[in-house]
């Protein structure tokens, strides 16, 4: 139910555990290892201290109860620094593998910036899509106007 949210979490370089379903015993273990737990269902949220219950559905809104509720601060030094999909953190890649896994003209153009996920093989480099996640950003009143030129 909140799996939009913990993508844009972890844009924002928040460690953030996420699956669509969590056998017994998951969310203990989780919590018990100092995660906090986000849910929109208030019986989960009586179970664990330190809980939050997140009453919007949009992103946005989700991102601003936070803001507001645990004092969410995002960092922009951390941001795009993790895995959308696996969560783990970006490493800069060997030139070799990258020339081989993305597109020749993303390669000679932003060889220096190409991230590689060690856990899930992916790509990341900055294009359309990072310019498309800073404007909804700054929508989201996280990110100045100046800024988005990156």
């Amino acid at each position: 139910m909140l799996g939009k949210l913990a993508k844009w979490l972890r844009v924002l370089g928040y460690d953030t555990h996420y699956q669509p379903y969590y056998g017994q015993g998951v969310i203990d273990q989780l919590v018990k290892q100092g995660r906090r737990l986000l849910s929109r269902h208030k019986d989960m949220i009586d179970h664990y201290a330190n809980a939050v219950l997140l009453h919007a559905n949009p992103v946005g809104e989700q991102i601003a109860e936070l803001r507001q509720t645990v004092l969410l601060t995002p960092d922009q030094s951390t941001w795009f620094t993790r895995c959308l999909i696996c969560n783990a953190l970006l490493k800069a890649v060997d030139i070799t593998r990258a020339r081989e896994n993305v597109p020749e003209y993303i390669f000679y153009q932003n060889m220096a910036e190409i991230k590689f996920c060690p856990s899930c093989g992916r790509y990341y480099w900055p294009g359309s899509h990072k310019i498309s996640m800073l404007r909804q950003l700054q929508e989201w009143g996280l990110l100045k106007s100046q800024d988005t030129q990156d």
